[in-house]
């Protein structure tokens, strides 16, 4: 029997058994232990793709502390049952280990991995005022994509390449409305799909939380900018208190949820410091946390609040510590490439690309630069394959395999500076403008005739570089 077929009648078997097992303490104890093993032997003793092995042991510890995170949910009675099946039978069943044959299909078809989500924004309405937002969102309902496109997009990522994960994010997703339906709807239509939300998490009352666990697959990641003074400061006055509203909530009617924070050089240390975990992960049952470096674009850039780059290597070592130590699963999207072969952006293998609520397609969310629009694309006949195979992606896939994605594990590219918009911007800046691709607002036109900011960028990429090149090829490249 093929080893994808023996795969797949594994997975099967511990997902139907997670079905009974969801309330059972020893037999879920035994589902999580079983799954771990799997992603012990997939990653560090199969290791199919040859990466180094401690880029693979990063990978594991924060499966690891995945599945420990999902477990300590359960022990506290955090979980309802809708959610339960979300979590096991979709996320754990279909998105963590399903796809196999329709991603086998993809790659016979067009020679490379596909992606493994994708993010969009259906609105960029939004009830609040965030400084700096990267989006810039406004008081905007007009601006969303049509309901149609916004389920085509997610019903054809299923059908082309066997997609169940889908990040949701904005402006505000809980205030998308086209044709009197909401994002809920979409998730309830799509209902073997799990969508990760970002949210600023003031719209979050009883109702929608009972309506969030009746569908269980969608866990919010409510935005928090630190404790009260950080969130307060860049989210507005009692923001803080609304969004602990809504932790209670989803508490209360046992939805799953973590925590998505920004980071700049002024909130940096409060996010990883005890007092901050111990209030989020033990008081608060937060599951998961999705960090972001603040990314100069949207609503009044400003390269210099970004955090200085012996601070971003001091946070990798530290976030690492977290995630070994603790078991708390915390994502970094600039301090975790290890976890991911680096960038994942441009619709790379098991990556992902954007889409914005006017229908722009871009490469990464921090990447604000477009050549095709999915409406017109799917005016004009064409399909997500269309902009996959666009070449403003193409050539942002060659980079990454060039430098670390396709490479020989001893020829990896140092993936603490991983990111071809922060971390080595004139790779960006060239193929925009080569590609002809245009901004996907006035802000990110303006980076691009910015010599000031592209000075500071591509001064901060080779900082990184000084900075942890010693320490990669000391800590990974030498270990093999």
């Amino acid at each position: 029997m093929k080893v994808g077929v023996v795969r797949k009648l594994q997975v099967k078997t511990l997902v139907g058994l997670g079905n009974f097992a969801i309330f059972n303490r020893p037999l879920r104890k035994y589902l999580l232990r079983k799954m771990e093993e799997r992603i012990y032997h997939d990653l560090i003793v199969a290791n199919p793709d040859n990466r180094l092995l401690r880029v693979q042991e990063d990978k594991y510890a924060l499966g690891k502390a995945l599945l420990r995170s999902i477990d300590r949910a359960f022990e506290r009675g955090n979980i309802s049952h809708g959610a339960a099946r979300g979590l096991l039978s979709v996320f754990l069943g279909n998105v963590f280990f399903g796809g196999f044959y329709k991603r086998r299909e993809f790659i016979e078809r067009y020679g490379f991995k596909p992606p493994m989500f994708i993010t969009i924004s259906p609105t960029l309405h939004c009830n609040l005022r965030c400084k700096g937002c990267y989006a810039n969102a406004k008081d905007a309902p007009y601006r969303k994509l049509p309901w149609d496109v916004f389920d085509r997009i997610i019903r054809e990522a299923k059908d082309l390449w066997g997609a169940n994960f889908f990040v949701i994010s904005g402006g505000e997703p809980l205030l998308y409305a086209d044709k009197g339906k909401s994002f809920l709807d979409i998730a309830e239509k799509h209902n073997d799909c799990f969508f990760l939300m970002y949210t600023n998490g003031t719209l979050i009352n009883d109702f929608m939380a009972k309506r969030l666990a009746e569908l269980g697959n969608i866990t919010p990641a409510i935005s928090v900018e630190g404790l009260k003074k950080e969130t307060d400061e860049r989210r507005g006055e009692g923001v803080f208190e609304k969004t602990h509203e809504g932790m209670a909530n989803l508490r209360k009617y046992g939805v799953p949820f973590g925590i998505s924070v920004t980071l700049t050089k002024y909130n940096a240390d409060v996010v990883v410091s005890e007092e901050f975990l111990d209030h989020y992960f033990d008081q608060e049952g937060a599951i998961y946390m999705w960090v972001f470096h603040y990314m100069p674009i949207g609503r009044d850039y400003d390269p210099d609040l970004l955090i200085p780059p012996e601070k971003r290597f001091e946070l990798f070592k530290r976030e690492w510590q977290i995630v070994r130590e603790r078991e708390i699963f915390l994502a970094d999207f600039w301090n975790s490439g290890t976890a991911s072969d680096g960038c994942i952006c441009a619709a790379r293998g098991g990556g992902y690309f954007y889409i914005t609520w006017d229908g722009d397609v871009t490469p990464c969310v921090f990447v604000p630069f477009s050549t095709h629009n999915i409406i017109k694309v799917y005016e004009e006949g064409g399909t997500l394959e269309t902009v996959i195979n666009s070449e403003l992606f193409r050539r942002i896939r060659e980079w990454q395999n060039n430098y670390a994605y396709a490479q020989p594990a001893d020829k990896t590219g140092n993936l603490l500076r991983q990111c071809p918009m922060r971390d080595h911007y004139d790779v960006i800046f060239k193929v925009v403008k080569e590609v002809g691709a245009h901004g996907i607002d006035e802000d990110a036109n303006s980076i691009v005739g910015d010599e000031e900011y592209r000075r500071k960028m591509v001064e901060y990429g080779e900082a990184i570089d000084r900075i942890t090149r010693e320490y990669w090829e000391r800590e990974y490249l030498s270990k093999g």
